[in-house]
């Protein structure tokens, strides 16, 4: 069965505008306020600064193997926008070719009508049960949520989301959803919340993996319906492929009866020949492997082999909104590698949980606000140095500062009334364009020294209204002369 959209419904490039996206992408807090208690956590840091530069260094060393990196990263920025541009086209051939090998495709507007999907098909299977792999796009929409207020039971089989789900916390990093712990905290929920297992648990690495197969294996062999999320889908064959680290993947994608794949639509590349360089780029930008260990790949149904019923749900959820964006829509090439959260040095100092988003780092300060709209994450796209270390690293060359630039413009100009920080600079812009209010402003600024004391910035605590300003940026103090005084000098006038 396929999902139909109104008739008059308005498109772009083909496809139906979607409403915005709704699920988890929404914080409850403002960027700004949910880091300063993050920034109080010293364990927090710690986990976050020991796993980040382990993965840095794993990633810079693998890179660095190939002499051809920048081209083949070029040559996935150029694979990505030219699939942007036949997005509509790819999708089409995507959905012929899965129904031609026995699949169903499912198209979802947004994510209520992919959780109603989702749980109408496992609620016909009969179980009570659903087994799942790794996947983001079923975090957005909040899939677990949705079957669990049904009445099904909901088992993450991924390491990191096993560990998140047991303690009833969220994801904070897109690779690693766990990176916020460390082996003792791990330790401390695996003992508390799996039955029967050994009082005796340490928190060695491998101890903990094996408690963890030994919970889940039971599991995987009594499952009839797994959920999965894709990294690729192959338009020209119908084939969905996942990457994973640790086999738990493989299980769910061949021991059910029944798969249900949610796919973003942006997941889609047009040939086999197109995957072969993104699962060059993902491996070494994600984990610093130079491949995956598990690599699966599957099309449709194959009588006597895996799963005998499969069901793709493609869904929207704000993406064609954000396609219809010409700067934003680079945001839609991002292959969920993690590379730039992991040399963020905001995401370093203030974890994944303070973005409020499934998508957090710098990737997320522009695909959530992109994907619900700006006003809906207004503080997310000032939640940079714009350093630009994300755009060196990012494995499809997604210029996110300068996207993060265009949604600081977004929200300045949705202001009914201007805020403070912009009269202010109106008030700049004035003075500066005027030379003789120019030179009055620079000598008025001197009184700065005097409230430095020697200091090479000013104290961060002065008096409203720059009191706002101030209080997380250094203000340099103001120089004995200017430039023009030091000009004329030295040459005269």
């Amino acid at each position: 069965m396929t999902a139909t959209v109104p008739p008059k419904a308005p498109t772009f490039l083909g496809l139906p505008t979607a409403p915005r996206g709704v699920g988890h992408l929404r914080g409850d807090q403002s960027f700004p306020d949910a880091a300063r208690g993050a920034l109080r956590d010293g364990q927090l840091r710690a986990n976050l600064g020991h796993a980040t530069s382990t993965i840095r260094g794993k990633r810079a060393k693998v890179v660095d193997e190939l002499p051809d990196w920048a081209q083949l990263r070029e040559a996935g920025r150029a694979l990505k926008a030219a699939t942007m541009a036949r997005l509509d086209e790819h999708l089409e051939e995507l959905e012929r070719q899965v129904t031609a090998r026995g699949g169903v495709v499912h198209w979802a507007r947004d994510a209520n009508e992919a959780n109603e999907i989702v749980t109408r098909l496992v609620q016909a299977t009969g179980t009570t049960e659903v087994v799942k792999v790794k996947s983001m796009a079923t975090q957005e929409i909040g899939l677990n949520e949705a079957l669990e207020a049904a009445g099904l039971d909901v088992f993450e089989t991924d390491l990191a989301e096993l560990i998140v789900q047991l303690g009833e916390d969220k994801p904070s990093h897109i690779l690693v959803p766990a990176i916020h712990k460390n082996r003792a905290e791990i330790r401390e929920i695996f003992a508390r919340t799996i039955p029967g297992v050994d009082p005796d648990l340490t928190d060695d690495p491998r101890q903990l993996a094996m408690a963890a197969r030994t919970h889940l294996r039971e599991r995987f062999l009594r499952a009839r319906v797994a959920v999965s999320g894709a990294n690729f889908a192959v338009a020209e064959t119908g084939t969905l492929t996942v990457v994973e680290s640790e086999g738990n993947g493989r299980m769910c994608l061949t021991l059910p009866e029944t798969l249900i794949t949610v796919m973003g639509i942006e997941k889609v590349v047009p040939t086999w020949r197109d995957l072969e360089v993104f699962l060059q780029l993902l491996p070494r930008s994600s984990t610093g492997e130079r491949m995956n260990p598990y690599t699966s790949t599957w099309a449709g149904v194959t009588p006597g082999d895996g799963p005998q019923e499969f069901h793709l749900v493609l869904l929207d959820n704000g993406r064609t909104a954000v396609l219809a964006d010409e700067v934003g829509r680079e945001a839609l090439h991002c292959i969920r590698c993690s590379a730039c959260l992991n040399v963020c040095p905001v995401y370093e100092r203030a974890g994944g949980h303070s973005y409020g988003s499934v998508y957090p780092g710098p990737i997320g300060a522009v695909l959530s606000p992109m994907l619900t709209g700006v006003e809906d994450n207004a503080s997310l796209p000032f939640a940079s140095s714009l350093c630009g270390a994300c755009y060196d690293v990012c494995p499809v060359a997604i210029d996110i500062p300068s996207i993060l630039v265009h949604l600081r413009g977004e929200h300045v100009e949705a202001q009914e009334r201007p805020t403070a920080e912009a009269v202010a600079f109106r008030g700049l812009a004035k003075v500066m364009s005027h030379p003789r209010l120019w030179h009055l402003a620079q000598r008025a600024s001197r009184l700065g020294r005097l409230i430095a004391r020697g200091r090479p910035t000013l104290p961060n605590a002065l008096p409203p209204p720059v009191s706002g300003w101030t209080r997380s940026r250094d203000l340099p103090t103001p120089p004995k002369e200017t430039f023009v005084e030091s000009w004329v000098r030295e040459h005269g006038s």
